[in-house]
C-alpha cells in the first residue's frame, strides 16, 4: 500500500517528527524570540503571526457578563494566552467565539473571499424577475416591498448617465442621501453582523415650487428642500426576505440573478436565533450598499442607460417621423 511520504509508518514519521513538533511548540514560548521567529512559525510573515492582540470582550459583553468573569480584562491573540504570574509563558487556546471574533483577532486567518456566507441583495439593481426564486431549491427567497432609488437615478449631476431616469413629480417619493454616509461606505458585513444602513432619507413630495419642493418626511416633519438635494424614488416588489432556517448557502440565486443583484457575502454568523420566526431576515437585513459592488452596479448601470437611450432615440425618431408626415 502506497503512503504519503509524511504518513508512512516509519521511525522518521512517527518518533523524530513529533519530536521536532513538540521541541518547535516550545521554542515559540520565548520570549521576544520564538513568537516572532519566522523559522519558527512556519510559514511565510510568521514574524507577524501573533502581534496581533485584542482584549477579548467589548464593554458592552463584560458589563453584562459581570467583573467577576475570568475573561474580563484578559489580553488574547489568536491562538495563545499569556497569564498575569508569568507574561511570557504562552499556551494554545481557542477563540472564544461568540465574546471574540476570527476577523478581529487575526484577519488574515479569516474566511477567504469566495466564501458562500449570508445571502445580500442590492436593491437598486432588482427588478422583481423572480428568477432567484425559482432557482432556489429550497424555496426559502420571498418577495417583499422595499422602498428605494433605482439604480439610473443614483447619477448626479455632471456624470455620463445622468437624465436617463425617472422624474420627480408631485405626489411622488423622493429621497434625500443622508449627510454622513460619506462616513460608512466603507460599512463591513463581516465585521458589523448587523443591518446595512440606510442610505437615504425618504419622504412624499407635497407641492413643487420652482426649484423648491415641500417633502413630509417619513421621519417626520415637512421642509422645503432645494429640488437639486432630491431623488426619484419608488416603492417596488424586491425579492427581499430570505429565510435562513431553509437556506443552503449553494449560491444559485446569485447565478441565476441576471441583474447582478444578488450576492453571498461573508459574513459567517449573526444568522442564529431562538426560534425559526428569528431566522427570517427582511430587506433591511439582506441589503447590500452599492459602494461594495460599485464595479458591478455600475456596469448595470451603464446597460440600463444605454437601453433608456435607444427607447429616447427611437421616440424621438418615430415622433420626427409623424411631425414630417403631418406637414406633408
Amino acid at each position: 500500500m502506497a503512503y504519503h511520504p509524511h504518513a508512512a509508518p516509519n521511525f522518521r514519521n512517527m518518533i523524530v517528527r513529533p519530536m521536532w513538533m513538540a521541541l518547535k511548540a516550545a521554542l515559540r514560548t520565548i520570549p521576544y524570540v520564538g513568537s516572532r521567529s519566522r523559522f519558527l512559525a512556519g510559514h511565510k510573515g510568521g514574524e507577524k503571526y501573533h502581534a496581533q492582540q485584542a482584549e477579548m470582550i467589548d464593554e458592552g459583553t463584560a458589563e453584562r457578563l459581570g467583573a467577576n468573569h475570568p475573561s474580563v480584562g484578559k489580553i488574547y491573540a489568536g491562538d495563545r494566552e499569556t497569564s498575569e504570574l508569568v507574561p511570557y509563558l504562552e499556551r494554545p487556546l481557542t477563540v472564544m467565539y461568540p465574546y471574540e471574533r476570527l476577523e478581529e483577532l487575526e484577519p488574515w486567518l479569516f474566511v477567504p473571499g469566495n466564501y458562500n456566507g449570508r445571502i445580500g441583495i442590492i436593491w437598486e439593481t432588482c427588478t422583481a424577475c423572480k428568477l432567484c426564486i425559482r432557482a432556489c431549491p429550497n424555496g426559502c427567497v420571498h418577495m417583499t416591498t422595499e422602498k428605494r432609488v433605482n439604480v439610473l437615478d443614483t447619477t448626479e449631476e455632471g456624470d455620463e448617465w445622468h437624465g436617463y431616469g425617472s422624474e420627480i413629480e408631485e405626489g411622488g417619493l423622493v429621497a434625500r442621501k443622508k449627510e454622513d454616509f460619506e462616513d460608512i461606505e466603507e460599512f463591513n458585513l463581516v465585521i458589523e453582523h448587523t443591518d446595512a444602513p440606510q442610505q437615504y432619507d425618504f419622504g412624499d413630495l407635497i407641492e413643487l415650487h420652482g426649484d423648491v419642493a415641500t417633502v413630509r418626511w417619513e421621519s417626520g416633519g415637512v421642509d422645503e428642500v432645494p429640488l437639486a438635494d432630491l431623488q426619484p424614488a419608488e416603492e417596488d416588489i424586491v425579492s427581499g426576505r430570505i429565510d435562513n432556517g431553509r437556506c443552503m448557502f449553494c449560491g444559485l440565486c446569485m447565478e441565476a440573478c441576471p441583474f447582478e443583484s444578488f450576492f453571498m457575502t461573508n459574513e459567517y454568523d449573526g444568522m442564529s436565533g431562538y426560534s425559526r420566526q428569528e431566522l427570517w431576515m427582511d430587506a433591511p437585513r439582506t441589503r447590500v450598499l452599492p459602494s461594495v459592488h460599485r464595479e458591478r452596479v455600475d456596469a448595470e448601470l451603464v446597460k440600463r442607460a444605454e437601453q433608456e437611450r435607444g427607447k429616447r432615440e427611437k421616440k424621438a425618431a418615430k415622433a420626427a417621423k409623424a411631425s414630417e408626415q403631418a406637414e406633408a
